[in-house]
């Protein structure tokens, strides 16, 4: 399994085009594959602040930080949300601070771990934000005991 083709590109596209004039090839490229996306979040109706939690979606390879059904993960999670540009800002409110769709949406640049930058496909997980080997299957922890896997962001 492999992150997203990054072959094709613009040269640093994410700093002179904006969201909705991205190819989806570089869209796509924006993932850092750091799998936080993927990660169940607790919201708090009072204050709609969200908490990551370590507790995965059932598609989240824990090894890899990817989706082991992409292409095809609607029909395991239909939940499952595909960020555009035309979504971006209904969704900003849950997505990990770290995230490179957050940041160039909101005008800020890349971190200087992120693949796009670095070239490298693993520098992510080598940074050290990345939840590799950290997170637990949905499957194996009840919906009452997410509280107890709050983690704090970044990581």
């Amino acid at each position: 399994m492999s992150g997203p083709d990054r072959s094709g590109l613009r040269p640093r596209f994410w700093e002179t085009t904006r969201p909705d004039r991205m190819t989806q090839p570089e869209w796509e490229a924006l993932c850092d594959g750091c799998g936080k996306c993927c990660l169940n979040k607790l919201e708090d109706e009072d204050t709609g602040e969200v908490a990551l939690t370590r507790v995965a979606c059932r598609l989240l390879d824990d090894a890899t930080c990817l989706c082991s059904q992409y292409e095809i993960r609607h029909q395991f999670v239909p939940e499952c949300i595909v960020l555009t540009p035309k979504n971006m800002d209904k969704n900003l409110y849950w997505m990990p601070e770290t995230c490179a769709y957050k940041l160039v949406w909101q005008g800020k640049g890349l971190p200087d771990w992120h693949p796009l930058v670095t070239g490298d496909a693993d520098s992510t997980h080598a940074a050290g934000v990345s939840l590799r080997g950290q997170t637990v299957s949905e499957y194996e922890i009840a919906d009452d005991d997410w509280e107890d896997y709050i983690i704090e962001e970044p990581i």
